[in-house]
């Protein structure tokens, strides 16, 4: 059986270059069913997340989303133009910041600036990159922002 050629999407190190701002395609509208399954599955009690009463009774007056799940649906959108096919490992996030609640309804919009990049000095055929994920919601209100750093192949030779 003839094996497939691998797809790619994402960028390889060498195209990684910082300064460089990428608009990511994919935008989402957060339903209830997000926010109410994230939460659960993550054995996350929080009622500020799951019940209306308890919610209401707060300055926000509803439910907010999780931030796991917004931080979560910020990195996974910002795949398919960054690191889909081209990336060797997450190694780490930091600097992850929520200046603005996310409800559900909201429908989020991301970028992805990279930071910095250099060759790695344990692997010659790969580089670190570190990214900063930015999501907004439809008033273009920044509701995520976050620094993930990865292990990203080299373009590999012809």
């Amino acid at each position: 059986m003839a094996s497939r050629p691998r797809i790619h999407t994402g960028k390889w190190f060498e195209e990684l270059t910082p300064g460089l701002v990428i608009p990511h395609a994919i935008t989402r509208t957060v339903t209830e069913t997000d926010n109410v399954v994230f939460t659960t599955m993550t054995h996350n009690p929080q009622p500020l997340h799951l019940d209306h009463e308890f919610a209401a009774a707060t300055e926000f007056g509803r439910p907010l989303v999780n931030s796991m799940f917004t931080v979560a649906l910020l990195v996974g959108m910002s795949v398919a133009e960054t690191t889909h096919g081209t990336t060797v490992a997450n190694l780490g996030f930091d600097q992850v910041v929520f200046p603005a609640p996310v409800f559900t309804g909201d429908t989020i919009h991301a970028e992805t600036e990279v930071v910095d990049a250099r060759p790695s000095r344990s692997r010659p055929g790969a580089g670190i990159v570190t990214f900063e994920h930015r999501a907004f919601n439809q008033n273009d209100l920044l509701v995520c922002r976050c620094v993930r750093k990865a292990l990203m192949r080299r373009t590999p030779p012809d």
